[in-house]
């Protein structure tokens, strides 16, 4: 095994990194941990999807496992159908990645991504598999697995999304641009959005398997916040390539990013009554003006690691509602066990409908963002000590922003890199305190 899971399954370069011959194994590893007797498999756009789908229900159906193609669908389509069925999935994406990438995410039966203890058997289990021999029995004859398609499951996905996430025709009269990112919601998105009333003008809706993600969707929105305004559009919404997060845009072409989005939505389930226990939960990267914000509104704030699945932990642990990370990646826990774009984007527009207000002013409402510079510095070496030595230098940033600005140092969780992220009320501060901060690391870590 040449990949090691991470905070969102396994990732790398399609056919190299991530070769066929190691999905194979990995779905031989998938049925063996976490069992089931039928498994669902969906995809988004890449050229690389199909080889690397066939390859991993070929190893599930090796270890006697009906399988289930979906096709091309979101990877909160896969979640849900997963969790509606009850039987455990995976997604072939590599989300906002390049083409040449891909990545296998999987999901627990309930539509739940994997603990890290389930993750540590499972690479056992992979490396295993990938040395000499395999003393286990295969299934035989009619015990072998099977693979058939059904690409009609994801209407069933679409009327989740048309009925039962906002009330019916509640996007009248908004007229709204979403760019698919050429990825897994490319066909879905405008439908969903038009069968509730909007008026959609749709962008980088034509994969071709090289396009997904190009200079399109949430990772490069430049494009989006021109069509907004050439359209004199309400709001736009940008998809990643696998549609599990959106990026927003105002009607004047400003980016909303993942907090403002999950600060308007928690202040109006706040003041509705339904905001479960007044409490949302975010990872360390949110902006200080989010926590600043939610505090004037009364609302608690529980912050986790980085990634979607501390969030979904800390969501679950204290039975809350409502979290997400600054990415985009927003889960509505009572109504998804995955972060949803699209469902997401549909909490957010009924708010602007029901409010009447522009996004701009309900965004400039929720929190004030303040300036954020993050430098990644490379290091020499991965050394679990170095942040303990830069303490000194740390707090001596800390001192110097008090209660303005923020100092967030973090490993990387795959390479020789500290992620050194400053806040202050100007980014010419926050940008001079973050590049003294980095020097120090490439002083130390060199």
């Amino acid at each position: 095994m040449s990949l090691k899971f991470g905070t969102d399954g396994v990732r790398g370069v399609a056919n190299r990194e991530l070769t066929p011959e190691l999905a194979l194994n990995l779905g031989r590893a998938a049925a063996r941990v976490l069992g089931g007797a039928r498994w669902l498999i969906g995809r988004d756009t890449r050229r690389s999807g199909p080889l690397l789908s066939a390859a991993l229900a070929a190893g599930l159906a090796t270890e006697g496992v009906e399988v289930v193609d979906l096709g091309v669908v979101p990877t909160p389509g896969v979640a849900f159908l997963s969790g509606a069925d009850h039987v455990p999935a995976a997604m072939i994406s590599a989300s906002h990645n390049p083409f040449g990438d891909n990545g296998i995410k999987l999901f627990s039966a309930g539509g739940l991504k994997l603990s890290d203890e389930l993750e540590e058997r499972l690479e056992l289990e992979l490396t295993a598999l990938s040395g000499q021999g395999d003393p286990r029995p295969r299934p035989m004859g009619a015990e072998v697995g099977t693979i058939t398609s059904d690409h009609e499951a994801v209407e069933r996905y679409r009327r989740f999304l048309a009925e039962d996430v906002v009330p019916a025709g509640c996007l009248t009269g908004l007229r709204v641009v979403l760019d698919g990112a050429n990825g897994a919601a490319s066909e879905l998105a405008a439908g969903v959005y038009e069968a509730l009333g909007a008026t959609v003008v749709a962008i980088h809706t034509q994969p071709d398997g090289l396009n997904i993600n190009e200079v399109s969707g949430s990772t490069h929105p430049e494009a989006l916040q021109a069509a907004v305004v050439a359209h004199g559009a309400d709001v736009g919404l940008a998809f990643d390539g696998d549609a599990d997060r959106v990026l927003a845009v105002d009607g004047a072409g400003d980016l909303v990013d993942g907090d403002q989005i999950i600060a308007i939505c928690a202040i109006d389930r706040h003041e509705r009554g339904k905001l479960t226990h007044d409490t949302v939960v975010v990872t360390v990267m949110s902006n200080l003006g989010f926590h600043q914000g939610m505090a004037a509104h009364g609302i608690e704030v529980i912050t986790t690691d980085v990634g979607d699945r501390y969030v979904l932990e800390a969501l679950d642990e204290g039975k809350h509602s409502l979290g997400g990370e600054q990415s985009g990646h927003v889960i509505f826990r009572d109504l998804a066990s995955t972060g949803d774009g699209m469902l997401t984007g549909l909490a957010l527009l009924s708010v602007v409908a029901r409010r009447e207000q522009p996004l701009a002013e309900l965004a400039a409402a929720a929190m004030v963002r303040l300036p954020q510079v993050l430098v990644n510095v490379r290091t020499a070496r991965r050394d679990p000590g170095l942040i303990a030595k830069l303490g000194p230098e740390v707090a001596a940033a800390e001192g110097r922003l008090g209660e303005r600005g923020r100092v967030l140092l973090r490993p990387s969780g795959t390479e020789p890199v500290i992620r050194v992220m400053v806040e202050a009320p100007t980014h010419e501060e926050a940008a001079e305190v973050a590049g003294h901060l980095a020097a120090v690391v490439t002083q130390l870590g060199g």
